[in-house]
């Protein structure tokens, strides 16, 4: 978990420094790359954070539905169904956290900054 989180920092510190570090030319250059690096950085927030609830919901689902066959094996096809069907509703929030993510990244144009960057 520790190392997680230092990873986590890490990356976005050195992301939001790259605006500065590659910088050729001052004002434009400049904001151009803190307009991309501020998107980038908030797809990324938004993966992560839209991934963390689904994913503390699977555990807790896959935990009660072994814990439940475990005491009931009889049940187990039912269960089984059921947490089956409760696992594709679940991960189907971490679907919608990656569509915002990529809404994000792909619904401004970057074709006009990257022109300016590269001139």
């Amino acid at each position: 978990m520790k190392k997680t989180l230092v990873f986590c920092l890490t990356f976005l510190f050195v992301g939001s420094l790259s605006a500065l570090a590659l910088a050729a030319d001052a004002a434009v250059t400049v904001a151009a790359l803190d307009t991309i690096s501020t998107i980038a950085q908030s797809a990324a927030l938004a993966i992560a954070v839209g991934v963390l609830g689904p994913a503390l919901a699977q555990g807790i689902t896959l935990y009660g539905t072994t814990t439940s066959i475990a005491r009931n094996p009889e049940a187990a096809g039912t269960l089984r169904t059921c947490m089956l069907m409760g696992l594709a509703i679940i991960e189907s929030l971490a679907i919608y956290a990656l569509v915002i993510a990529l809404l994000l990244l792909y619904s401004f144009s970057f074709n006009d900054q990257l022109l300016k960057l590269i001139s």
